[in-house]
């Protein structure tokens, strides 16, 4: 079993100009991936906040190719505020969108849970519980996606 990456992909009912912007602006990620708001400076090496009620994530953006590709480099462990995001503290979450009609398709795919300075059964750990996530947080997405204004 792979346990250094995960891939989820789920058919949104709507263009994929639509599905971009709620992944990439911060009034909808902050919706459905966080509930409690996000910051996004939308620009490779710009900074990334996704706020829960408890909880944060801190991160960098990685890639922006409009309407095609986003990534970000998060947090995984306990570390400073401002500490530069590594292959041993963070793992890179990619989304790839692709457009079928009025359908969007649209993979993720995290990545370097086996580089993280943590014990191996940890890892595993932080695998396991990511990959029953995404799912979730997908279908968080489908759903914002059916109630926002085309």
């Amino acid at each position: 079993m792979n346990t250094n990456t995960i891939e989820r992909e789920i058919a949104i009912e709507a263009p994929v100009e639509r599905v971009w912007s709620l992944i990439t602006q911060a009034e909808h990620l902050g919706t459905w991936f966080g509930d409690a708001g996000a910051d996004i400076d939308l620009r490779p090496g710009g900074a990334l906040e996704v706020r829960w009620d408890g909880h944060t994530l801190i991160g960098t953006v990685d890639a922006v190719e409009p309407t095609s590709r986003f990534a970000f480099r998060w947090h995984q462990l306990d570390t400073p505020a401002g500490a530069e995001l590594t292959e041993q503290n963070s793992t890179l979450v990619e989304f790839s969108l692709t457009s079928e009609g009025d359908t969007t398709h649209v993979r993720v795919v995290e990545s370097g849970f086996g580089s993280l300075a943590l014990p191996a059964e940890e890892q595993v750990a932080m695998h396991a519980d990511h990959s029953g996530g995404w799912p979730v947080e997908l279908g968080h997405l489908k759903d914002h996606a059916a109630v926002v204004a085309a």
